[in-house]
């Protein structure tokens, strides 16, 4: 065979990275997948911790007066504390998404995770209100960065027929930050300890954990399919090989199951242009629409929970008592629905729980009684992060990945802008309507998370991503 032919033969650059894809699309979820998985997750433990920390230091910083002269325009107190936090969400998550796309998911989310717990020790240690909703501003660009990088990884490297149940897990494991914050609020709230206000104790615990979750994700290796979007393919090549090692070893030296037939999938530097082209215009704007109004319905809630039950006679202490038994729900929902991530199509799930968020909503403002209040905030809660966990994974499917990152910061961003106004919007119905009010604004956001996702949304489940994408 002449040197020309033998040049020939060689495969494509195109044809290896498809060759690539469909070796990472066979690998079965053994252990070495589970820790990688729970590894991600476990920063993101101290990632919600520090997102709930709004709602849940708020009556502390009203009690201590630190609220009563910050204002925004015509806006003051809690709001601007509670929208500081969002709209740094909103930066991140719509400035900074493209970060993970130009550099890689294992650095930024790394990164990301220092910035935001140092941002948080600063804010601990602020002595004027505006100072303390000016650094919550900057420690939510980064957790913003860090949501978005997280759900990218993630959708990245687990099988297809597991991406449901692995964003359960995800999602359950990262909720388990949201009974600490509310414990850790209740116990140390009305304490001061080494001349620090408890409030401050509880911002600073959550720096230091993510801290040493921090040193335990260093050896986590980049995502096979960003190193093959960038032409890095003997890297790529390199950590998927170690990965079907580890694999191997863990089915007892059994071979794997054969690659699928290659998808040759033509990649190029993506372009946020790119997400206004056909099929992906159509996704953008199901999305934007999709996300502005299922925060109100989340955050509405978990965001101002303990001022809805105080806003009803009870005082700060049994409020964060009641607010932490409601928060102990956050991970079972995702865990409730383990089982059925992957059977029910992703749409469909989110379009139930929106239902039930309106529903539960409606009864939990129309309590008086202790135990009904608690039964219904356990149930809004519940539907809540199973929409949660059904949506952050349908997001993640829905774009190539040369654009994955920064397509579901510019969307996702909308959930964080939207709460900006939302946190004033709240503070409103619930001055002049009360309670019920608020839970009439969040049900027509629920309503439009039906028509949203219900009538434009594509269909995903059991699908290859660059299937999708195509």
């Amino acid at each position: 065979m002449s040197p020309k032919g033998a040049h020939s033969a060689q495969p494509s650059r195109r044809e290896t990275a498809a060759a690539l894809i469909a070796r990472l699309d066979r690998l079965p979820m053994t252990r070495h997948l589970w820790v990688t998985l729970a590894l991600l997750s476990l920063g993101g433990i101290f990632e919600y911790y520090d997102l709930f920390l709004t709602g849940y230091i708020v009556p502390a910083l009203v009690r201590d007066g630190l609220l009563k002269d910050v204002s925004v325009g015509i806006f003051s107190g809690p709001a601007v504390f509670v929208a500081a936090t969002f709209a740094g969400l909103w930066m991140g998550t719509l400035l900074f998404g493209f970060v993970a796309d130009r550099f890689g998911r294992r650095s930024i989310f790394t990164f990301s995770l220092l910035w935001y717990s140092l941002a948080n020790v600063i804010m601990a240690l602020q002595q004027s209100g505006e100072s303390i909703a000016f650094w919550r501003l900057v420690a939510g660009i980064g957790i913003g960065v860090e949501l978005v990088t997280i759900d990218t990884f993630v959708a990245e490297i687990i099988p297809k027929e597991m991406r449901g149940r692995a964003f359960a897990i995800n999602q359950a494991v990262q909720f388990l930050g949201v009974p600490v914050v509310a414990f850790l609020s209740y116990v140390l709230q009305p304490l001061t300890l080494g001349g620090l206000e408890g409030w401050r104790w509880v911002a600073l615990i959550g720096s230091v954990g993510a801290a040493i979750i921090w040193v335990i994700r260093l050896g986590l290796r980049e995502s096979p399919r960003w190193l093959i979007g960038r032409d890095r393919l003997e890297e790529a090549d390199s950590i998927l090989t170690r990965s079907e090692l580890a694999i191997s070893r863990d089915l007892g030296g059994a071979m794997l199951p054969a690659p699928g037939a290659p998808v040759i999938i033509v990649e190029k530097a993506g372009r946020f242009a790119e997400i206004w082209q056909p099929p992906y215009r159509r996704r953008t704007l199901m999305l934007l629409v999709f996300s502005f109004f299922q925060s109100i319905g989340y955050y509405g809630f978990a965001s101002w929970v303990p001022t809805l039950i105080a806003h009803k006679g009870i005082n700060l202490s049994g409020s964060l008592l009641y607010s932490f038994i409601i928060a102990c729900a956050n991970p079972f929902g995702p865990m409730l629905a383990y089982a059925i991530a992957d059977r029910i199509e992703r749409k469909w799930l989110i379009v139930l729980m929106a239902l039930g968020i309106g529903i539960f909503g409606m009864g939990f403002a129309l309590q008086d009684a202790v135990p009904a209040l608690i039964v219904f905030g356990v149930a809004v809660t519940l539907t809540n992060n199973v929409m949660s966990f059904a949506f952050h994974a349908y997001q993640s499917e829905l774009f190539p990945t040369r654009v994955r990152a920064r397509a579901v910061g510019f969307v996702y961003s909308f959930s964080r802008l939207s709460i900006v106004f939302v946190s004033f919007m709240i503070a409103f119905f619930l001055q002049h309507g009360g309670v019920p009010a608020v839970f009439g604004f969040i049900a027509f956001a629920m309503l439009m998370v039906v028509v949203s996702i219900g009538l434009f949304g594509p269909a995903v489940r059991g699908r290859q991503l660059e299937e999708i994408s195509q």
